[in-house]
């Protein structure tokens, strides 16, 4: 790699980078502000929010490298188009496929970091999110229940506290307990407290009472307590076992599902699983747009501005058109290899236009040489 293509290297790797950070820094924040609910009203640790926050993080990235790659090549040739650098290295004989040869580069490192992201970060990173998640949802109720809101504990139990004071206690609770469809439970009580035990959190409640309505014989029995406790472990209704979902499988696991996977999920797995090899081409494709719309022809400050608008015009359709070939996969499988036709045209047409740009522009150096030779005949 000569000097020239280290210069250029370090110019497109500079910028993607600190444009990635920038998108993924922001993007990142706007979701971590539902996290933040979990402090505010939920009382759950900020070191938690954080691991929480972080493990997201992942997912993010995996959308915004090839957008970062995208504008790093695109600002970087502009730049140089600009100052006339461009126009200088074309002179020394450059043509734009020795141009964009550190591009391939940056493009390359990119698709390795994105298809590590997908064959492992991001179904570990996933998978330890929802298994946190689904451990605060069952086992942390009472960071889950806010001041005057019906808290779904489960799909059939829902506890509501009219509020609650600095050590935690909770003053008018309701409890709607309708795990058993044919008799189910409302409790109510003046005060209560959630407990921590080993084998699971409870509710003690004080001075209450406990309605359970019997759909068959449309009797309704009550029952007054001084102090009741209530398992919360045996109402919940969660399962054991999670289902793991389709971002949380390695590669692997989704190409070749498990047996115990349902068949009606078995789709959305081999989708899943193309997405993980689709996204990771997709570089390549957006590093070539903007080379294949600044490179060929001659360079001129007037049509400057129209390369980079069509660059830009572009690049939002092939991130449209792979968003659309996404979405109708999912609901046809017929679409899948259309994911990776979409991919491969800016590919192939970017590297035909690159090519066939460089022969004009020798065929343009040639004509005047060979006049000059027919001169001095």
């Amino acid at each position: 790699m000569t000097s020239l293509d280290r210069y250029i290297l370090r110019q497109c790797f500079g910028v993607m980078v600190f444009v990635t950070a920038a998108l993924c820094t922001a993007v990142w924040l706007a979701q971590s502000l539902r996290l933040i609910d979990l402090i505010v009203n939920r009382g759950l640790s900020a070191e938690l929010f954080l691991y929480l926050a972080l493990l997201i993080l992942p997912k993010f990235l995996d959308i915004v490298l090839p957008i970062g790659v995208f504008i790093a090549v695109l600002f970087t040739f502009n730049r140089l188009a600009s100052e006339s650098e461009l126009l200088v290295m074309r002179a020394a004989g450059l043509g734009p496929l020795a141009l964009a040869k550190p591009v391939f580069v940056v493009a390359g490192s990119a698709f390795a970091v994105l298809m590590s992201l997908s064959a492992y970060f991001l179904p570990v990173t996933s998978r330890d999110f929802k298994d946190l998640e689904f451990e605060i949802r069952n086992r942390f109720v009472a960071s889950l229940i806010q001041e005057g809101t019906f808290t779904p504990v489960s799909d059939k139990l829902t506890i509501y506290a009219r509020s609650r004071d600095d050590r935690g206690d909770i003053t008018g609770l309701l409890i709607n307990d309708s795990r058993d469809p044919r008799r189910p439970v409302t409790i109510l009580a003046e005060r209560g407290a959630f407990v921590d035990m080993p084998a699971g959190p409870r509710i003690i409640m004080i001075d209450g009472e406990r309605q359970q309505y019997d759909k068959r014989t449309g009797k309704l029995s009550v029952l007054s307590f001084k102090r009741y406790t209530l398992d919360l472990d045996t109402l919940r209704n969660a399962p054991v076992v999670r289902f793991r979902e389709p971002q949380e499988r390695f590669l692997h696991e989704l190409f070749f599902p498990p047996a115990n996977v349902p068949r009606r999920f078995r789709r959305s797995f081999i989708v899943e699983g193309n997405q993980r090899l689709v996204i990771p081409l997709s570089v390549f494709g957006f590093s070539l747009i903007p080379l294949a719309c600044l490179l060929p022809g001659e360079a001129g400050r007037r049509s400057q501005v129209k390369r980079v608008l069509a660059a830009i015009v572009f690049g939002f359709l092939f991130e449209a058109l792979g968003i659309s070939v996404g979405d109708l996969a999912d609901r046809y499988t017929f679409a899948i290899p259309l994911m990776y036709i979409t991919d491969l045209l800016p590919l192939a047409g970017g590297l035909a236009i690159l090519v066939y740009g460089g022969k004009r522009l020798g065929l343009r150096r040639l004509r005047p040489a060979a006049a000059a030779v027919a001169d001095g005949d």
